[in-house]
Formats: structure tokens, sequence, C-alpha cells
């Protein structure tokens, strides 16, 4: 039988929202747009890239809370306050998954808090990292 666990990160807005930070359902694991805001104080930093590790961060976290992590994530979506900042999210976002190289979607929508400069939502299936994997080309 699959089991559903689902994930909450204590946020009051979770509660208040009805949702968890990340659902897995058997090996297939969901996670929920993940802003910048440290879980344990509750601030969200200034800097972009102080943002963009604590989003990593959180994410490493959930996916941790259901035996998972980082090398099994296989779809990436970057939600930016500001398309000058894409270079800057995304050599971070290089960083931490060279070699995997999850399909990724960049873009700029209207973000719920002036506060948030990234977002990042991602699907990962536990287990990922231990498969066989092979790059295929389209370049000619």
């Amino acid at each position: 039988m699959t089991k559903i666990t689902r994930v909450k990160s204590g946020s009051k807005l979770e509660e208040f929202s009805s949702y968890s930070r990340a659902v897995a359902v058997g090996d297939w694991i969901l996670l929920s747009n993940t802003a910048g805001r440290n879980p344990d104080t509750q601030e969200i930093p200034e800097d972009l890239l102080e943002q963009t590790h604590q989003v990593f961060t959180n994410i490493e976290r959930a996916l941790e809370a259901v035996g998972s992590g980082l090398a099994d994530v296989v779809q990436t979506r970057v939600y930016l306050k500001s398309a000058d900042d894409a270079y800057a999210v995304m050599e971070v976002h290089g960083a931490k998954f060279r070699g995997i190289d999850p399909v990724t979607t960049v873009t700029c929508p209207p973000m719920a808090s002036d506060a948030y400069k990234v977002e990042i939502e991602v699907t990962a299936w536990r287990g990922a990292a231990d498969l066989p994997a092979e790059t295929v080309s389209l370049a000619r």
C-alpha cells in the first residue's frame, strides 16, 4: 500500500492555509514553493544570495525529512522577483545541482511578499540518485 507523508515546517502560514511543506506519495516527493525564510528565526535575509542559500537549506531539510536529498530532484521551478537576479540565483542552483541536472523552469511572476526575492519548488523521486542515468544531447 502506498503511503502519504506530509511534512510540516511549523510555519503559521502552512496551518492557516492548510498546506504542507512537502508531500511524499510513495517515492514521489512534491515540495511547495520554498522561500528564504529561516524557520528557526522567522527572518528573511535582504541579500539575494543569502535568501537563495536559505531556500536550499529549507529544501534540503524537507527532503531529508522523507529520506531524500537534492540528488533525487528531477524538476525545479525557480521564481524570481526580478529577471536581473537570474544569473546570481542560477549560479547557486548550478552549484547545487551540478551532475544532477534536473529539468528547470525559471520565471518572474508576482511574488506573495515583497520580501521574497527568490522561491524554488522541486519535485523529487526518492532513489533517483541511485538509478543508472545517461545524458542524450540534441546539439548538432
